[in-house]
């Protein structure tokens, strides 16, 4: 039986750090604030902004709510990102995507000011999950793995990892960061050949391949860390699941995530602490 990785005890030690740097900027007159700019009302969205909300409360960070019509033209769009990127007293903005039709998402994309993209999401921030510098900041996900692996004390140094998935929000950042700790990524995709083989070699698995319960016992062995970043609604079922059949591999590994109750919960915390962190550099 594995041991079950859950996010909260996570999230719960990250808030608490918060709160600490929290106070000591409003000791130097600095108020963390995040910019939340959304344009419509989707539901995915007002979803993920009310839990955004509710973590910057419970550590103090201020939260500006900027919301535009769903069919706003792109010169009112492109002029309120700009306002954002200038206002000093933001210090983050959360751009929820994907835009409407009518918006270039690549352009808004590349427009945000990556100091102040805590989401992780322009060329800025990936180049510096690259170099491994602080220009902008990480995936919130794929950092939300990595500050799981640390919190349960796995020793990333030497290890052998594989990643399930390529895209640019988990998979290849995750891989990167993985090789910053000095473990050996591989990185799977849907044209790797004989997947199982590859996953079964590493000691560190981490499973973005977006599709819900795809990935079964045939890729494990025991002893191996898996760190489940799927989150998938289940008709059938009627609940939320990864995509680790998780009943199957569960009796196999050593440590394992839940869905829900694993990543997912330490993904808001990470990214109110690039907001509290984006602050504390224009400090000093």
């Amino acid at each position: 039986m594995a041991e079950i990785w859950k996010g909260k005890a996570v999230a719960d030690a990250l808030n608490e750090k918060m709160a600490a740097d929290v106070a000591a900027l409003k000791d130097k007159g600095v108020v963390p604030t995040l910019a939340i700019f959304r344009v419509g009302e989707r539901e995915d969205d007002l979803s993920y902004e009310r839990g955004a909300m509710k973590r910057c409360d419970a550590v103090g960070v201020a939260v500006k709510s900027v919301v535009l019509p769903a069919d706003v033209d792109p010169d009112t769009f492109f002029k309120t990102l700009d306002e954002l990127n200038n206002d000093p007293e933001v210090h983050g903005i959360l751009m929820f995507r994907p835009l409407p039709k009518q918006l270039d998402g690549e352009k808004a994309r590349k427009a945000l000011n990556p100091a102040k993209d805590v989401d992780g999401c322009t060329d800025g921030s990936l180049a510096g999950v690259f170099t491994n510098t602080e220009l902008g900041f990480p995936p919130c996900t794929a950092q939300a793995a990595m500050e799981i692996l640390d919190f349960y004390g796995v020793d990333c140094k030497g290890k052998r990892a594989a990643v399930i998935g390529r895209s640019l929000v988990v998979g290849r950042p995750a891989g990167m960061m993985l090789m910053h700790k000095n473990a050996t990524p591989t990185i799977c995709h849907t044209r790797t050949v004989d997947m199982p083989s590859i996953i079964r070699e590493a000691d560190i698995v981490i499973v973005a391949a977006g599709k819900m319960e795809t990935i079964g016992k045939e890729y494990f062995r025991e002893g191996q860390v898996v760190i489940d970043v799927g989150i998938n609604w289940n008709e059938e079922k009627g609940k939320l699941c990864g995509d680790v059949k998780f009943d199957e591999v569960e009796p196999i590994v050593a440590a394992i995530t839940p869905v829900p109750g694993g990543v997912g919960s330490v993904t808001t915390s990470v990214l109110v602490s690039h907001v509290v962190e984006a602050a504390k550099r224009i400090v000093g």
